[in-house]
Order: C-alpha cells, then sequence, then structure tokens
C-alpha cells in the first residue's frame, strides 16, 4: 500500500512541478567594432605598398608600419594622389609613398567620354625620408 502512495506522489510530482528548460541565446563573439575612413584605405593600399617595400628592401620589409595619411590629392582626371607615411622597423627607416586612385569610370557622375577604365592604384612616386 505505501509503494502505492508513493507512486501516486511521484506521479502527481512529476506532473505538476514545471520542468525548467534552458533557452539558448546565440552569444556574438564579434564585439562592436569601428572603422574609420583611414581603415578602409589602408586595406586597399597595404598590398601595393607592401609590395613595393619588399622591392625596396627585401622581404624583412614585409613588417613594415602604417603611421598615417599625409594628404589627399584630387585631379581633374577623377583620380585621387594619397600621400601615406610608413616605417621599416628594422632598419629604423621612415618613406613616403604616394599613390594615385583612379575610380572606375562606370558611375553617373563620371563622364565616359572622358573616362574609359576601372580601378587602378599605382605608385606615382616614393621617397626615402631621414632616419629617425
Amino acid at each position: 500500500m505505501i509503494k502505492q502512495y508513493l507512486i501516486l506522489l511521484g506521479f502527481l510530482l512529476f506532473a505538476f512541478t514545471p520542468l525548467k528548460t534552458v533557452n539558448a541565446e546565440s552569444v556574438s563573439n564579434i564585439k562592436e567594432q569601428y572603422f574609420s575612413t583611414e581603415d578602409i584605405v589602408r586595406e586597399i593600399l597595404s598590398p601595393i605598398i607592401d609590395k613595393r617595400l619588399i622591392k625596396e628592401y627585401g622581404y624583412d620589409a614585409s613588417t613594415w608600419v602604417w603611421q598615417r595619411i599625409v594628404g589627399i590629392t584630387y585631379n581633374h582626371n577623377h583620380s585621387y594622389d594619397v600621400a601615406v607615411r610608413v616605417y621599416i622597423p628594422f632598419n629604423d627607416k621612415e618613406d613616403l609613398v604616394k599613390l594615385r586612385i583612379s575610380l572606375s569610370c562606370d558611375s553617373e557622375k563620371n563622364n565616359e567620354l572622358k573616362c574609359n577604365r576601372g580601378l587602378n592604384i599605382e605608385i606615382v612616386e616614393y621617397k626615402h625620408l631621414s632616419h629617425l
């Protein structure tokens, strides 16, 4: 008889006790990040600067440091000249790299009669600055 009451009590506890459920939430490990215009320009220009520095100094220059954009000039042929100061730590040198960014002409803003090219980035000037 006691067995029957224990079984009934166990069944009632099981029936009326709410089961706890765990709701899994997606946890994002990505923190909010802020990207400036200079960060975007750095990502676009870094491979070209990297190739030039390796040509100038060898593979030791592959660990160069982007210091800052020194100047940006708009040209009348729908291109921009961007001057960037870089630091090469292995020989404690600072260089100035001037690049020309020619935008593609497939937008309505640019007159396609004057301009018929795609995106092009080239180094127009390279200067070795004095030792630091």
